[in-house]
């Protein structure tokens, strides 16, 4: 399942920039970089499989990792993509439950593999790092409360515009205002909730009411302001 590509360098196998280790004690700190274990990914790598037994949690600290789950039909539902400084698969752990999501690889990836009695250690030893790991788990419920209700409430023009922008927000443009993250048609479609057909259509809309730039995946924005009046945000 996992595919290392090299042995990762010293800097892809520091968690000193987490804000999760932040509040960690000088023997905490030293515990968790002895448990660890750091590997780099390939594009196209699965990290672990939805219904899989899980061992421990990941920090990113290159890369993305797409994070989803698979519907009846096998179409993929996008849960969130995660970059470096955030975890992953904390969740099932913490719940000691299989794996509720898939995650992949789609930007070669360095991620540090904490075992789940390291955690357990941390969160009964140190209430900051517990209280962190809380604020996560309410943000992640935030969000899907958020996906739920302009699923019911909003078209899928402002759905797919106010991906965009949370795209933007979370991946931030380069000095040419271009998305730094590739994806898909079909990985918007699914993050929109829609119809890979829809989200074309939209987005051609979109070029031409001068809103967005399309070259091959890459999404430039040349009207932020009024993108975000489409969002209805």
């Amino acid at each position: 399942m996992r595919s290392a590509v090299k042995r990762p360098s010293d800097a892809e196998s520091d968690l000193s920039g987490f804000q999760l280790f932040k509040k960690l004690t000088e023997d905490e700190f030293n515990r968790l970089n002895f448990e660890k274990t750091c590997s780099l990914y390939k594009k196209g790598t699965i990290i672990y499989r939805e219904g899989s037994r899980l061992t421990g949690f990941f920090c990113v600290t290159r890369g993305i990792i797409k994070v989803y789950k698979t519907g009846i039909d096998g179409k993929e539902q996008i849960i969130r993509f995660a970059k470096k400084g955030e975890i992953i698969a904390y969740r099932s752990l913490l719940s000691q439950e299989l794996a509720c999501t898939t995650a992949k690889v789609i930007d070669e990836a360095a991620l540090c593999h904490v075992p789940y009695q390291t955690l357990l250690y941390l969160i009964q030893s140190n209430w900051q790092f517990s209280h962190h790991m809380l604020q996560i788990v309410c943000r992640e419920l935030r969000e899907a409360n958020d996906y739920i209700t302009d699923i019911a409430q909003k078209t899928v023009r402002e759905r797919l515009a106010e991906v965009l922008l949370l795209l933007k927000e979370n991946f931030e443009l380069d000095h040419h205002n271009t998305l730094q993250i590739s994806l898909t048609r079909e990985e918007l479609a699914n993050m929109v909730g829609t119809a890979t057909e829809s989200v074309i259509r939209l987005l051609s809309e979109f070029k031409n009411d001068k809103l967005i730039e399309l070259q091959g995946r890459k999404i430039k924005f040349l009207d932020i302001p009024s993108l975000t009046r489409v969002a209805n945000l």
